[in-house]
């Protein structure tokens, strides 16, 4: 590989929200990579530094043009300018969107097991979440359109919240599944956010479909948040764009941004975005290689040494998904066990609703000798909680 993604990075001590945990701790769990971002960006940043002046920044030309380039090139989907706006984040920018598509009381759909800050977004509004558990046969996860129906038809139900790829069960949502929503959205005259944060993050030569490009009625009702920050390694740079292609639900969106002071970029939102969209090509293409190498790696690990955890099939993100339900009842206990006793940090997937208390959701945006290292924690951990499951039954 042209790219070094091998090394071990020493984040402790750099007020790192992911590190900041005790010396004998291994934390594999917030969407935050280990790798050093992209040199391209790097270097961008580098000379923007040099320049000693860091006053307010526009938003430029080169942006916009950036990301359509780019998800023209990369993903078949061409976007206009006027349909875009900067925005510091993709939280910020769905929280905002909730404020201004929907009223206090409404209902917003989203499907469960998904990111718990969808919540958070909407609850703290004061709107209602509704879940429509996505379907678990043993193997992999389905949309249940019956239920989905249902939840849309509510009176009150004015917003659902999409999340493709999905976060945590590592779904690309195909074209077919999409126009379904978007035709039962269109019926019960229901708005779509959808969270494509993830899009960059697939396997080797997959790619997933954005929301907005499956048909026009999809287009017409939605509000797709996009950033560089996961795929890059830049979430603390707050870089993000909100694209919205109906004019009406453009002109709503765009004025909640604004009036919620999230559309104002720092002159590193601006490089960066524009460097990983325009040089940050080849560097992402190695890095889902290698992440996708560290998937194969944890499959064959646990399914010599540890066959009763199953991991599924995943075409997106870098976040494993793994069925623990043959180990303990309660993923947040075995959570909880993991980093008492061997210093593992992994993500209960009770934290992400629906049936996620069978589940754990692993990092592996590592080094493959950093994931050596937290599977073999994760094993000693679990047959530690076999041991004395099976002392108890005794």
């Amino acid at each position: 590989m042209k790219y070094d993604f091998e090394s071990v990075l020493n984040r402790r001590n750099t007020f790192s929200y992911k590190w900041n945990v005790k010396e004998n701790e291994l934390p594999m769990w917030v969407a935050d990579m280990d790798f050093q971002t992209a040199p391209e960006i790097t270097q961008a940043l580098s000379d923007r530094v040099k320049s000693g002046v860091f006053g307010y920044t526009i938003v430029p030309d080169e942006w916009y043009n950036a990301y359509i380039g780019c998800w023209k090139t990369r993903h078949g989907f061409e976007m206009k300018k006027e349909w875009l706006s900067f925005c510091t984040g993709v939280i910020p920018a769905i929280t905002s969107c909730v404020k201004r598509l929907t009223n206090h009381g409404d209902n917003v759909v989203v499907q469960t097991p998904v990111y718990n800050i969808f919540y958070n977004c909407a609850e703290n509004s004061g709107r209602h979440i509704l879940e429509n558990p996505l379907v678990f046969d043993g193997k992999s996860y389905s949309m249940d359109f019956e239920d989905l129906e249902k939840k849309l038809a509510h009176p009150y139900t004015t917003l659902m919240i999409l999340c493709n790829p999905h976060n945590p069960v590592g779904t690309i949502w195909d074209a077919k599944t999409l126009s379904r929503i978007g035709a039962l959205c269109y019926k019960y005259g229901v708005k779509v956010i959808s969270d494509e944060i993830h899009c960059d993050i697939t396997e080797p030569n997959v790619d997933y479909v954005p929301f907005a490009s499956v048909d026009d009625v999809c287009r017409e009702i939605s509000v797709t948040c996009l950033s560089v920050t996961k795929a890059f390694n830049l979430a603390s740079l707050q870089s993000s764009a909100v694209c919205v292609p109906n004019e009406v639900i453009r002109n709503v969106v765009f004025r909640g941004l604004n009036s919620d002071e999230v559309a104002e970029p720092s002159a590193f939102a601006i490089e960066a975005a524009i460097a990983a969209l325009e040089k940050g090509g080849e560097w992402l293409d190695e890095l889902r290689e290698y992440i996708s190498e560290n998937k194969k790696y944890l499959r064959s690990y646990l399914a010599d040494e540890l066959s009763e955890v199953y991991v599924l099939p995943q075409n997106a993100t870098y976040l494993v998904w793994a069925d623990v339900s043959k180990i303990t009842d309660s993923s947040k206990d075995l959570c909880d066990y993991l980093r008492e006793k061997t210093g593992l940090i992994v993500t209960a997937g009770s934290t992400y609703h629906g049936d996620g208390n069978k589940f754990v959701r692993i990092n592996v945006a590592c080094p493959r000798s950093t994931l050596e290292d937290g599977l073999s924690r994760f094993v000693k951990g679990c047959n530690a909680i076999k041991k004395l499951n099976a002392e108890i039954k005794r």
